[in-house]
């Protein structure tokens, strides 16, 4: 069945989100068949957990310990590495920095910001930087292994985006504080939002439920923590790409467990020069292209602008936000 046949039966109405294995991709049969997985998850949900994706649990180990110190310190030696103190607005973000979704009163979140490069580090705690940074990389890789698959999954050539992943990916380690208000006080960790880029890549602490996901009934699906595993989403310029096939899905973060919540999602994009226009695979006559050609570029400049400097958005510009 075709892409736009396959994604013509498509309700929305799920109330689950599929576990994927990619263990085993070390021939061109395994990954079409983890494709085809991908590809149903995409059109069905546009989130999907991965198992056996190859980060090493010390790893991640060693990010959270770095991240809780890190968090725990005096809000104004945070501060000092204020986001908007530099062009790229890497550094931390306090709480309520932002507002995503303009119906809520603030975001009950802090970040600290990285990229490949040009990063203000702090001086403490320890080992900080190094921690966060490998975790960076190890997470980096795992972009680099399912971007062949996604491609498959799009009955592209494997190689296709290749030459358009060089774009250093964006990654927040994120604090969201438990809540303590009333459930109608319109302060959330993160209101309802989708992501910019083509997809994105989180790890969430186990055992602390916050993640939720929309469906087309209107109803939030928990993304449950499962040890082990990663959380993919498709975000928006995949999406677009997709002529919407590939579903950018709505979600939020809220933390009502009674203790902190810690993750770290790394935003996946494209080259800047990237044209991007939907897929010959993804187009019909029953469904035609519904986006123009647009500059990669171009596209999340404009998203940037309208989240961030219309209405109440106090960030003013980060490249990506949070999960």
């Amino acid at each position: 069945m075709s892409l736009v046949e396959t994604a013509t039966s498509v309700s929305g109405a799920f109330d689950s989100i599929p576990i994927i294995d990619i263990e085993h991709a070390s021939t061109h049969e395994e990954r079409v068949a983890l494709a085809q997985q991908i590809r149903d998850a995409c059109v069905n949900v546009g989130f999907f957990y991965i198992k056996n994706h190859g980060i090493p649990e010390e790893i991640i180990d060693t990010a959270l310990s770095a991240m809780k110190t890190y968090f725990s310190l005096p809000v104004e030696t945070k501060m000092k590495l204020h986001h908007r103190q530099g062009a790229r607005h890497r550094g931390y973000e306090p709480l309520f920095d932002s507002n995503i979704d303009k119906a809520n009163r603030g975001d009950l979140y802090e970040a600290f910001v990285i990229g490949w490069d040009e990063n203000p580090w702090p001086s403490e705690p320890v080992g900080f930087r190094e921690a966060i940074t490998e975790y960076y990389h190890a997470a980096i890789n795992v972009g680099k292994f399912l971007y062949p698959l996604f491609a498959l999954a799009l009955d592209l050539p494997e190689t296709y985006f290749d030459d358009k992943f060089k774009r250093s990916p964006v990654l927040r380690a994120l604090h969201y504080p438990p809540q303590t208000g009333p459930e109608d006080d319109q302060i959330v960790g993160i209101g309802a939002h989708s992501d910019f880029e083509c997809f994105t890549i989180l790890w969430q602490e186990p055992g602390v439920q916050t993640l939720q996901v929309l469906n087309s009934k209107n109803e939030w699906i928990n993304a449950t923590p499962i040890p082990g595993t990663l959380v993919i989403n498709i975000a928006d310029l995949l999406s677009r790409w997709t002529n919407d096939i590939f579903r950018s899905t709505v979600h939020r973060a809220i933390n009502r467990s009674g203790v902190p919540r810690y993750s770290m999602p790394l935003f996946i994009g494209v080259e800047p020069d990237v044209e991007v226009e939907p897929f010959p695979s993804c187009v019909s006559p029953d469904r035609p292209a519904k986006y123009e050609k647009i500059n990669s570029r171009d596209y999340v400049r404009k998203r940037l602008q309208a989240m961030y400097h219309q209405g109440n958005g106090t960030s003013g510009g980060r490249e990506e936000v949070a999960l």
